[in-house]
């Protein structure tokens, strides 16, 4: 009778401890705000910023990242951006989020024009805002450490979706500038940047828009009309900001007013094409990838270890002479590349340096302020970099968005601090090793308890 009872107090007891535990958890998991982070660098809370921007919002937001590749390096970078999303997950109702990968479902893939793995985004309604993997990682200070920087951006993306805020731009048009079809990434990483896009033919209007932020002008293969180029001098010497690509074009030797916009903020193109006789990419001397210098456009890159690759680059120079604009160098060839000034050597299979060519290093992409040291314009001496095919390749998209915004004047809306993570350890085993560590937790482990409850269950049984 006692044996019964004892048993059935101990049955009694366990149900009890076992329901105790379910509804604890239950009630736990409901609280979603409640949570301890244990970890040395705190890395699974949210910051203030965060927390008092999730709680602001009042509509979805769906966050996608599409992940891809096996490599170790990958599975790191994957596992902190999943864990950080989560956390964002966790904090807000509004926000969901799913993981794809696009080898097992391209459809969703090109229906969101993704070209390259390790892309996050942000979407509410029809508003969308891009993240690369690639611009949230960067050597951190310790050896063998590394900082990530996936809050930040994260929330800067949905401080930007949340934001009603558009930026008119304009994309001058009527010289044979770049295709739109051939620019569809850049163009579409504008607008996720809260930039709204028209295109300008100064012939039709006659005028520059009045709420231009900025006017772009992409590899024109023509010269500008002399009265284009009077409009747009007295647009850039006021409110205005000029992006400019140049590059290899057959009319380059003849674009008189396109030079003389240049020349009035201290440019010159030197009508020379950049040859790499030093560092180069596939073997190809026309492929650049020029030393970044210091400047607020390029220091990111300079800190994440990124390049910046110029196909068929032109080089350009700098008169210090006029006090009204300063031009600061951003890229810089090496000291072993020349200028090729003849263009029919370019259609030779080995073009060869001669007295006349331009000596290096060259500068081909220059920064420019006025004499308020205010930001008026960005110089570059190649277009293709922003070509679709080109333009997912190292930084040639944070080099184009930063100069923009740096050109813009727009700073961060939310600056937060990087988070610096240890660096992986891994452990390396030998086959017999691994045999061992195998049967012994599997097999040996298991066995050995069994064989200790069993004979303390005989025991018990016999006494």
């Amino acid at each position: 009778m006692n044996k019964w009872i004892r048993g059935t107090n101990a049955t009694v007891i366990s149900i009890a401890v076992i329901v105790i535990f379910i509804i604890v958890t239950l009630f736990l998991n409901s609280l979603k705000g409640i949570q301890w982070d244990l970890s040395a660098n705190k890395k699974y809370s949210l910051s203030e910023q965060t927390i008092s921007t999730l709680k602001k919002l009042d509509k979805d937001i769906k966050v996608t990242m599409f992940t891809g590749g096996t490599s170790t390096d990958e599975g790191i970078m994957y596992r902190d951006i999943r864990d950080m999303l989560n956390e964002y997950e966790k904090r807000s109702g509004k926000i969901t989020f799913e993981e794809i990968d696009p080898n097992r479902d391209p459809a969703k893939a090109q229906q969101y024009q993704i070209d390259q793995p390790g892309t996050i985004i942000f979407e509410m309604g029809d508003k969308q805002k891009k993240v690369y993997s690639y611009e949230l990682f960067m050597q951190g200070q310790a050896q063998g450490s590394y900082n990530f920087n996936g809050e930040s951006k994260f929330t800067q993306s949905i401080m930007g979706l949340i934001s009603d805020v558009k930026h008119p731009i304009y994309f001058l048009t009527g010289h044979n500038e770049i295709p739109a079809a051939q620019i569809g990434s850049f163009r579409s990483s504008l607008e996720g940047e809260s930039y709204s896009i028209t295109e300008l033919n100064l012939f039709k209007e006659g005028k520059i828009p009045d709420d231009a932020l900025a006017v772009f002008i992409l590899g024109p293969q023509t010269d500008l009309d002399a009265k284009e180029t009077d409009l747009l001098k007295e647009y850039v010497k006021g409110k205005g900001k000029l992006f400019i690509t140049t590059g290899y074009s057959k009319d380059m030797q003849n674009m008189k007013n396109l030079d003389d916009l240049l020349a009035f903020m201290n440019v010159k193109n030197t009508k020379s094409v950049v040859i790499e006789n030093g560092r180069t990419l596939y073997n190809n001397p026309l492929t650049i990838v020029p030393n970044v210098q210091f400047h607020t456009i390029t220091n990111s890159l300079a800190d994440s270890g990124r390049v910046v690759v110029l196909p068929v680059a032109s080089s350009l120079s700098t008169d210090t002479g006029n006090p009204d604009w300063k031009a600061n160098s951003l890229l810089k060839s090496s000291d072993k590349a020349y200028g090729e000034l003849d263009l029919n050597q370019l259609t030779s299979n080995s073009p060869k340096q001669d007295a006349n060519d331009l000596k290096g290093p060259l500068d081909m992409a220059f920064a420019i302020m006025d004499k308020d040291n205010k930001p008026k314009s960005v110089v570059i001496g190649n277009t293709q970099f922003l070509a679709d095919q080109i333009i997912s390749e190292q930084g040639n998209r944070d080099f184009a968005l930063n100069s923009i915004s740096w050109m813009q004047e727009f700073t961060e809306n939310v600056t937060i601090r990087p988070r610096e993570e240890a660096a992986l350890q891994q452990a390396f085993i030998m086959p017999n090793k691994a045999k061992m560590i195998f049967y012994g937790t599997i097999v040996i482990y298991p066995l050995a308890i069994l064989a200790l409850g069993g004979t303390i269950w005989w025991r018990r049984r016999k006494g």
